[in-house]
């Protein structure tokens, strides 16, 4: 059978429509066209770039800033059936050339590639006599100097594409661009007439809050009480803030990891694995933590002090309730915070690549962003409206899910936190995932997503058929895992309210 755009998404990705955006920006690019995505985390950015991939005859190139990123995504996409892989510099000498081999030899429709990378001998030898048929520029707004995530690196892209034997297509992605930063992204990169599509930033599941502790380590430890069973993150200004947080909650009984610039690269990584892999629920960390991870299962993101701006802020934030169920994300702000952002921009190291007045520039444009995330701490209208507004998007007539509009008005949330008709099915299934997950040594949530489990808990799927119709489970997945879960689910039914039984140990075995 002829593959289609829509036969991909059913067989890989087990989804049976496409979300706002997806397939029109998936058409342009089969089409041959350059296209830009802004699109809000969780969104599905991935997926319209990945359908191309195993559409178009050649090899797609993806262009992403942080090893976890790629991590991730190859691990998500291997666990779909979908052969890929990535270059970076967390690779041997040995497992470098034996994926440059592989790609060379057709095994691999889709390479990741850290920017650092492109020009690097032999990456660079393969792909200027390889087919490269897309090149997808992920988190694009690092390529801006007027955006939050200025990478150098990023300037190298153009370089690299007019190297190769033939222009292919491009496309760039992000989450968080004013119009500023998208015609920068344009212009940098050189896009060709292309389509652009902004499908708006509303994340309609997730609460914001701005509260005004006393005591910020007492209202952080009363907000976390109430979220024990649930991972989060909560981000610091500084390395020391980091540091005594993370330290003062696992002292009072939370399991929480930590991270930033100054933690050596192991144990950075180590770290990082522990929150992925759910062995530790709390990342304490600065804004060195996040980029491209794709935990579906993040329920909060708790800012113990008032971000630098608008954009990192709500790109952080949008870390939380990726599987789209509800998630709270919270500011806890003084007005030290602002003190101490201004000592931060006002002692930024200097950019060598860049001259004192385009640096002064810069250091203007940090100042206005400040005063605007500034002035969302204070607001007492609605805080999404506030966010939604500074991206040029219209908001909803209607929030209902922001701290300041509950408090002017108590109702309902918009988007309910959905109760589930059993936690005990739940947490069977869970403890499933996870063991299938440790076996192969890759995060649970690449099996499936919490929000999965949650549909299975609720449709109690009775055989493989039934199953195939929960949206997340594509046809490998469903042929890999689909007759273990129907197995706990079957079991748990036929049980009732007698005990668990213990499974044997040929259960595990796959």
């Amino acid at each position: 059978m002829t593959q289609t755009k829509h036969t991909i998404l059913t067989k890989y990705f087990g989804y049976t429509e496409f979300r706002e955006g997806q397939g029109e920006i998936i058409d342009q690019i089969l089409s041959g066209r350059d296209s830009i995505g802004i699109m809000p985390t969780g969104s599905g950015k991935s997926i319209c770039y990945q359908i191309p991939a195993l559409l178009f005859d050649g090899i797609t190139v993806v262009i992403s800033p942080l090893i976890s990123l790629m991590k991730d995504q190859v691990h998500s996409m291997t666990q779909s059936g979908i052969d890929a892989a990535y270059i970076n510099s967390s690779l041997s000498y040995y497992e470098y050339n034996d994926i440059i081999n592989g790609a060379k030899n057709g095994l691999y429709k889709i390479v990741y590639a850290a920017p650092e990378r492109l020009n690097s001998g032999n990456f660079l030898e393969f792909v200027m006599n390889a087919d490269i048929s897309l090149v997808a520029v992920d988190e694009s707004h690092c390529v801006s100097q007027w955006g939050h995530d200025f990478r150098p690196s990023y300037l190298m892209i153009t370089d690299f594409i007019a190297k190769l034997k033939k222009r292919p297509v491009v496309c760039a992605f992000t989450a968080t661009a004013t119009s500023e930063v998208r015609d920068d992204i344009i212009r940098i990169l050189e896009l060709c007439d292309p389509f652009v599509i902004t499908t708006g930033f509303d994340r309609k599941n997730l609460n914001f809050e701005v509260i005004k502790p006393k005591a910020k380590m007492t209202s952080l430890c009363e907000i976390l009480s109430d979220k024990k069973n649930k991972c989060g993150i909560i981000y610091c200004l500084t390395r020391k803030t980091v540091e005594e947080v993370c330290y003062n909650l696992n002292a009072i009984g939370f399991s929480a990891t930590r991270y930033h610039a100054g933690l050596s690269d192991d144990e950075r990584r180590m770290n990082q694995d522990d929150f992925i892999y759910d062995r530790k629920s709390i990342m304490v960390a600065t804004n060195a933590f996040g980029m491209g991870i794709d935990k579906s299962n993040v329920a909060y993101v708790i800012h113990y002090n008032m971000p630098k701006n608008i954009e990192n802020y709500y790109q952080e934030a949008g870390r939380a309730g990726r599987d789209g169920t509800h998630a709270d994300c919270i500011i806890l702000y003084n007005e030290q915070d602002v003190r101490i952002n201004s000592f931060l921009i006002d002692n930024t190291e200097p950019n060598p690549n860049i001259t004192p007045a385009v640096q002064q520039a810069i250091k203007n444009k940090d100042y206005d962003r400040l005063y605007q995330i500034k002035r969302y701490c204070n607001l007492t209208s609605c805080l999404r409206e506030y966010i939604l507004k500074y991206f040029g998007d219209t908001p909803p007539a209607k929030c209902d899910n922001c701290s300041n509009c509950k408090r002017v008005a108590p109702v309902a949330t918009t988007t309910k936190k959905t109760e589930f008709k059993d936690n005990e099915l739940f947490k069977r299934l869970k403890e499933l995932r996870n063991q299938l997950a440790k076996a192969i040594g890759i995060p649970a949530y690449t099996i499936f997503t919490d929000a999965v489990l949650h549909e299975m808990c609720s449709k109690l799927p009775r055989s493989l058929s039934e199953m195939n119709s929960i949206s997340g489970i594509g046809t490998v997945k469903l042929n890999r895992y689909g007759y273990k879960f129907l197995k706990v689910i079957t079991s748990y039914l036929e049980e009732g309210a007698k005990p668990k039984q213990q499974e044997s140990d040929d259960f595990w075995k796959f």
